[in-house]
């Protein structure tokens, strides 16, 4: 019993210290005036006349809400890490998906074994791409190293957001997530890494596999790491994976 306490005592530290670190932000689009929350962590030390690196981290459906909290459940303490910090200082950007909607989807875009070839982008995503370009247009963020990170559903949003704008990533890391193969033609030239667990019961590996090989067809920068036994949460795996985080900010257009 004392070491599930302490267990638990442990996790909600942590968890408030991921909640504390990064800051609370409402992002109002110019455009159509919708809101958007979403969490920021800045570089410790920043340096003036310094560009950084921006990330951009969509994550899955079981962390959608309006609390602005959940969407650091998974993955975003990586970037918390003192070493990573010191190492790869840089913008992250942690967007959070109201309930009952899709990072990249309308109602009835998503079929359960496909996914369109062509669709109208989301309303949701359009503000996340009016936030990302408010990022990128101040002067301390470097717009040859933005980087996108999603999982699951926010995977899916990742392959969606790098055949829309190609042109704006530098690297971009889907896990477990799907696209529909013929659009990836698009996006042959954003250096990418699919990571996806071959047991997962959610979003089938069969997914990752297709978009790997599609890229590999139209000579795509890619990368597919496949997790044997692994379930839905392979986002665990992958951002243990040696040198994670070397690859993506290693990554410049």
């Amino acid at each position: 019993m004392k070491k599930y306490i302490f267990t638990f005592s442990l996790f909600f530290l942590c968890a408030l210290s991921i909640a504390q670190t990064y800051e609370r932000k409402v992002f109002v689009s110019p455009q159509t005036g919708d809101t958007l929350k979403y969490r920021l962590l800045t570089p410790q030390s920043e340096k003036k006349q310094k560009k950084y690196p921006l990330v951009l981290f969509l994550h899955g459906a079981g962390e959608r809400g309006s609390d602005n909290e959940a969407q650091l459940k998974h993955c975003t303490g990586a970037f918390l890490n003192p070493v990573n910090r010191d190492k790869f200082p840089a913008y992250v950007l942690v967007p959070q998906c109201p309930k009952g909607v899709w990072w990249a989807f309308r109602p009835g875009d998503q079929a359960q074994e496909t996914f369109p070839a062509s669709y109208e982008i989301s309303p949701l995503l359009s503000d996340v791409k009016a936030l990302l370009d408010c990022y990128i247009a101040r002067p301390d963020i470097d717009p040859s190293r933005v980087y996108i990170v999603g999982i699951s559903m926010g995977g899916m949003a990742t392959f969606d957001m790098v055949c829309r704008f190609p042109e704006v990533f530098a690297a971009a890391i889907p896990i477990c997530g799907g696209v529909n193969p013929v659009r990836l033609s698009a996006a042959k030239n954003v250096k990418m890494r699919i990571y996806h667990g071959d047991s997962d019961t959610i979003v089938p590996v069969k997914y990752s596999r297709e978009a790997y090989q599609a890229l590999k067809k139209c000579g795509g920068k890619v990368e597919y790491i496949e997790f044997v036994g692994c379930d839905h949460d392979s986002w665990n795996p992958a951002f243990n994976t040696p040198g994670f985080m070397d690859w993506i900010f290693s990554q410049k257009k």
